[in-house]
């Protein structure tokens, strides 16, 4: 406690002054308090020191004791090095005696091998002498072995004499064999009947001796074998193409027949196999020299029987013997050719299904192919060995299929129709369908034959088709007319198109987008197929660019088809007396005919034609239809103030209809795009107007601000339709050029304008317009009427208007 806290502390205890009798007891408590504390602070000090001293003796009696056992271990390390010198000394002899012993029984049993081989070796002798090829064989083995036990002692001349001995012996088997297996196939084994049982034996031996015996004899049986198959095939009757069949049918009758007398061989050895293997290799060197003779080319019926009956032979061959594989999804590849695309998801999630069980399934067999074809001789590929010899010569095939495709292609394109079914889903033309199924045929029979080079150049074949139909297609589009005539009649490069015209300009649309994928999908098929170092050069990127063509020709000129049918609208539009209108009405005549016009022709095209190539050709015709209707505004003669506000009128109206095409068409997907563009288009014919209907004074000012991109022969333009005379155009010019053509800012013009209070320009105003702003300002307040001599009869048309909630007028003031 700190002074205070005793303080407060005795002033607790003894708060008052009868208290202080307490302070004796309490002394008294404290004291013993005390006394308690000492004494056990001096019981905790002895006990500490009695605990040192015993930890001391302790710790000096583990040291004794450490000490104590590593003497003993001293003592007992130095008794096991005795104990181990008084055991080498006992095992020392015992030693001596046991190698002695060793040698010895090595000794005895090189005499005893020896004593046995040279016995052998006896007995093979008189065995080899007698062609005992049973009993010989199992001697062999023996004598091999004993053999072997004796390769340390090659330097011994009595060992080097049994070896050559034993050599010599093996020469005189092997010529025995020989000799005996030379009559197999002339008769004797029919005569002897002990023949084949001996010839069976011989096999034993010949199963003994070294492999390059066996791999000898074999060759020489199957020599021997096609020996007489080279006699028949290369004589002139039968050295000919037509006749390659009968080659595969002599050497199956060959099996067939001497089956059960090569029987006799072990079927380790794999005779039949090896013996097709030659005969492959014979026929294949025969038919090369067969083709590269032929002083003309081959008959290609001949030449692909010969190879159809070659690749059949070659699949019997791998099928028997278990050599080379072929792909089994080529026909569900084709067939994926050209299908519909509008598949639902269920049958798109089947068939991927089914090609994964397919692949799976594939898998497992591929496994177990490889097991058997773990076998010695077995796995090699019979497919390719003798029909590859046809690749090169198979030119004129691919030549006939050439003419027979565009044959085909001819004959389709003249019975084309050039219109669709009923009931028919894709709009394709029937041409386009046909020509793939034909052409997916074709690839059926080449993938059949073969997937080397000759497929390679059958499709390019296909290219070239499929170029041949675009350019059909390119062809069937409507031409402009021609010749002195039409130049005579300014119709010179103008399309004319009837309503049947634009459906098959849409059908050819379709079906050039139908043939773009397909020969994709064509292109994709054709690479699984073919060998994987050809695959690389498939590619009908260039074919699709032909059809890509076809498709933005068929587009423009369906465009410039329906411009066509607004010629006489567009003249109509330039007779209209603009000059001398007395008042504004409802939309003119030519926009009623415009309006016709779309109304027939949209709905078709937007049934016929995709979203995409709907869009293409919805931009197309705005932006050629907003730039022609600005430039008809200059073939029209004098425009007088009404005329110009007539032609407002017109012009949004024309707008509007151009707006309302996407849904006219049912296709709405980018006609917010499509909106900003007519927008831009033909808001550029408003300006046009709205400058017409400016003051002259002001005329340029307001030319510059709207049409900031105007050239000065337009401005002079305006000036004429504007009815200024020659005289006076020239003082406008001069200002005109004095500023310069234009303002070098982006134009911002309102493309409706909204219904206010007209603003009148102050008379001094005119001609100081101080900013862009204020020229911009009464440029649309002169677009409303504004300023004008006719804007009382204009406000008394929107008055009446007002009541109506429709119509084109009504949407010309509609912000």
């Amino acid at each position: 406690m700190d002074k205070s806290s005793a303080l407060e502390y005795i002033n607790q205890m003894f708060p008052t002054e009868a208290s202080l009798s307490g302070v004796e007891p309490l002394m008294q408590k404290i004291h013993s308090e005390i006394r308690r504390v000492d004494a056990g602070i001096l019981a905790a000090v002895r006990q500490q020191s009695n605990s040192g001293t015993k930890a001391k003796e302790d710790l000096a009696a583990a040291t004794g004791a450490v000490e104590e056992l590593m003497y003993k271990i001293r003592e007992i390390k130095s008794k096991a090095e005795q104990s181990e010198m008084m055991v080498q000394e006992i095992c020392r002899d015992i030693k001596k005696l046991d190698f002695a012993k060793k040698h010895v029984t090595t000794t005895i049993t090189a005499l005893h091998r020896l004593t046995m081989l040279v016995s052998a070796v006896e007995q093979l002798q008189i065995m080899a002498s007698k062609r005992q090829y049973k009993e010989a064989a199992a001697q062999l083995e023996a004598v091999n072995q004993l053999c072997s036990h004796f390769e340390a002692y090659r330097d011994v001349p009595k060992i080097t004499e049994l070896r050559e001995k034993f050599k010599n012996i093996r020469k005189i088997l092997k010529s025995h064999v020989f000799s005996d297996f030379s009559g197999l196939g002339t008769g004797k084994e029919t005569e002897e009947t002990n023949l084949l049982q001996q010839l069976s034996d011989a096999c034993l031996v010949v199963d003994a001796l070294e492999p390059s015996v066996r791999e000898e004899l074999v060759n020489n049986f199957c020599s021997r074998e096609l020996t007489s198959y080279e006699q028949i095939f290369d004589g002139a009757e039968l050295a000919k193409l037509d006749k390659t069949e009968r080659r595969y049918a002599w050497i199956k009758r060959r099996m067939r027949t001497n089956e059960e007398i090569w029987k006799i061989f072990p079927p380790s050895w794999h005779v039949p196999y090896r013996l097709c293997i030659q005969f492959c290799k014979k026929t294949r060197k025969q038919l090369e020299e067969i083709l590269d003779n032929l002083k003309e080319k081959p008959d290609v019926g001949t030449l692909l029987l010969a190879l159809q009956r070659t690749l059949e032979f070659e699949d019997e061959l791998a099928e028997k013997f278990g050599g080379g594989t072929r792909s089994r999804e080529n026909g569900s590849e084709i067939e994926e050719i050209g299908e519909n695309t509008s598949q639902s998801v269920s049958d798109i999630r089947k068939k991927y299904e089914k090609k994964l069980a397919a692949h799976q399934g594939s898998g497992t067999e591929e496994k177990d192919e490889n097991k058997d074809l773990s076998a010695p001789g077995a796995g090699f590929n019979f497919r390719g060995i003798i029909s590859s010899s046809f690749e090169i010569h198979l030119t004129v095939y691919i030549e006939l299929e050439e003419k027979t495709l565009m044959e085909n292609l001819e004959k389709l394109i003249q019975e084309e129709t050039w219109d669709i079914e009923e009931g028919s889903q894709n709009n394709v033309l029937g041409s386009s369908m046909q020509l793939f199924l034909i052409i997916k045929r074709s690839l059926k029979r080449c993938s059949a034959l073969t997937k080397n080079q000759t497929l390679f150049n059958l499709f390019k074949v296909f290219q070239r088709i499929l170029k041949a139909y675009a350019t059909k297609l390119f062809a069937r589009l409507p031409r402009g007319g021609t010749g002195i005539v039409a130049a005579a009649t300014g119709m010179d490069g103008q399309i004319k198109t009837s309503d049947r015209d634009e459906r098959v300009i849409c059908y050819i649309v379709n079906s050039a987008e139908y043939c773009h994928k397909t020969s994709g999908e064509l292109a994709e098929s054709v690479s699984k197929i073919i060998e994987t170092q050809l695959a690389e050069g498939v590619d009908m990127s260039e074919v699709q660019d032909e059809f890509s063509a076809v498709i933005t020709k068929a587009l423009v000129t369906l465009v410039h088809g329906l411009e066509s049918k607004f010629d006489a609208e567009m003249a109509a539009m330039t007779r209209v007396p603009w000059g001398t209108l007395e008042s504004v009405g409802d939309q003119s005549e030519y926009v009623n005919g415009i309006n016709m016009i779309l109304t027939s022709s949209i709905p078709v095209l937007g049934s016929l034609l995709s979203p995409v190539y709907f869009q293409f050709f919805l931009d197309k015709l705005a932006s050629s239809l907003g730039p022609r209707f600005y430039a008809n505004i200059f073939k029209c003669k004098h425009i007088s103030e009404t005329g110009a506000q007539q032609m407002l009128l017109d012009t949004q109206a024309v707008k509007t209809i151009l707006l309302d095409i996407p849904s006219l068409g049912r296709q709405t997907t980018g006609a917010a795009s499509y909106s900003k563009f007519v927008s831009r288009e033909m808001s550029k014919a408003e300006a046009l107007l709205k400058v017409i209907l400016s003051p002259f004074d002001s005329v340029a000012d307001t030319y510059r601000a709207l049409l900031p991109e105007g050239t000065p022969m337009e401005f002079q333009r305006i000036l004429e339709l504007k009815g200024l005379k020659k005289a006076d155009q020239q003082s406008v010019l001069d200002d005109f050029n004095k500023h310069g053509p234009g303002i070098t800012q982006p134009s911002i013009m309102p493309s409706v304008v909204p219904a206010a209070a007209p603003v009148i320009p102050s008379p001094a105003s005119i001609g100081l317009v101080a900013s862009r702003e204020d020229v911009l300002t009464r440029a649309a307040a002169l677009g409303r009427g504004a300023a004008t001599t006719g804007f009382k009869r204009f406000l008394a048309l929107t008055e009446a208007a007002k009541d109506r909630k429709d119509g084109p007028f009504r949407k010309l003031f509609n912000p």
